[in-house]
């Protein structure tokens, strides 16, 4: 027990200074990596917290792909930094205030939450023992909540083709792959026979 929470407080003090690194750091790729390390340490505390299926996703999808995503994207663009800091100033009240609100929103569900018990009976379903965690997530996303798995689904699906259009660029001069135009070409307009004679190149 007293293991669990030397772990527990260790992930959440280094998640904690990871996050604010990851707003503070003047550097843009440290802020990445910063990143990176808050979401190990985030998957360490679901490890403690019996969610090893959450974990894996977390580092998985977050670390393997997006993370590193942002990385490249941040390394492989020449982005003006001092030129988007001007606006800092500019946007910190607006910033602030959504930050006070989210602050009190997570106080006001924290403490509910510690203060009454009762709370706990409001979770959606309960677990069962015996069950896994994978499986346990897997039977409520697919059974009770399988509607709304779609409809997330098919908004990401329509978000990826959208961001797709919007950064398709057609440029002069570049040749492009018309497939109905090499299903419809002919023998005599794919094939071209030449004589070579003795001595020569083509």
């Amino acid at each position: 027990m007293v293991l669990q929470a030397l772990a527990f407080y260790v992930f959440a003090a280094v998640a904690v200074a990871a996050g604010i690194m990851v707003v503070t750091a003047r550097n843009p790729v440290h802020s990445v990596l910063f990143l990176i390390l808050a979401f190990f340490n985030a998957a360490g505390l679901f490890v403690l917290m019996g969610a090893e299926f959450l974990a894996m996703i977390l580092i998985i999808v977050y670390v393997g792909a997006v993370a590193v995503l942002f990385l490249f994207v941040v390394m492989m663009l020449d982005i003006d930094f001092v030129e988007l800091r001007q606006g800092f100033v500019k946007y910190l009240p607006v910033g602030g205030l959504i930050g006070i609100v989210l602050l009190v929103e997570l106080f006001v569900v924290v403490g509910g939450w510690v203060s009454l018990p009762a709370t706990k009976s409001a979770i959606a379903e309960p677990v069962r023992e015996g069950v896994s965690n994978t499986a346990a997530l897997g039977r409520l996303l697919y059974t009770k909540y399988v509607y709304l798995f779609q409809a997330a689904g098919l908004i990401l699906f329509v978000a990826m083709i959208g961001a797709i259009v919007l950064t398709l660029r057609h440029r002069e001069g570049v040749k492009r792959q018309k497939i109905a135009q090499q299903l419809k070409r002919t023998r005599a307009e794919s094939v071209q026979l030449v004589k070579v004679k003795p001595g020569e190149g083509v």
